[in-house]
């Protein structure tokens, strides 16, 4: 029998270039520093943390999110340095501006509202939008090797996000299942 709930979430892609050079960061910290889990999805912002859902009603789903995104204007994006989640993970950091934050809160209520989607440990937290390129496997040790390295460098980019991306796990890592486009000009 068919597994019948899946892993999705629900993120931002920066433009193909931005992500060549995430994925070289990400292959970086392969190759130096033993960290290989990063590499398991595109470099992205996540606005929704991964949930369980059906396939068979990936149509109401993607609908949804449909319907969310042409109600959503183009917002821009900064990525500027690094950050840090101590002791394991290692991000680039996007710079939180009220337009970021006010999206991704309109999407956890509407998926609430809508869906019964909710994030437990988003509720209890601040919005913190960043963009993962070493976590879990990242042990201790290299985090303490690896930080000094980051923590200085400098890096910036600035892009429009204009499209929210819908992820499927695999089995074996995140794929993109959809893109909604945001409407420009939109209420």
């Amino acid at each position: 029998m068919q597994k019948s709930q899946t892993l999705f979430f629900i993120a931002l892609l920066p433009p193909q270039e931005i992500q060549d050079y995430a994925n070289q960061i990400k292959q970086h910290f392969a190759l130096h520093y033993a960290s290989r889990h990063a590499q398991k999805s595109p470099p992205h912002i996540t606005l929704q943390p991964p949930f369980e859902w059906s396939d068979q009603n990936l149509p109401v789903l993607e609908a949804c999110l449909q319907e969310f995104a042409s109600s959503q204007n183009p917002i821009p994006i900064t990525l500027s340095g690094y950050g840090a989640f101590v002791p394991r993970v290692i991000y680039i950091n996007v710079v939180r501006s009220p337009e970021l934050l006010a999206l991704q809160a309109n999407l956890m209520t509407h998926l609430a509202n809508q869906l019964g989607i909710v994030d437990q440990v988003s509720q209890t937290r601040p919005f913190a939008p960043h963009m993962t390129v070493a976590f879990k496997d990242l042990t201790r040790q290299n985090f303490k090797a690896a930080w000094p390295e980051f923590e200085k460098r400098e890096l910036y980019f600035e892009f429009t996000a204009d499209n929210l991306t819908l992820l499927r796990h695999d089995g074996k890592q995140w794929q993109v299942k959809a893109e909604f486009p945001f409407v420009i000009g939109a209420s």
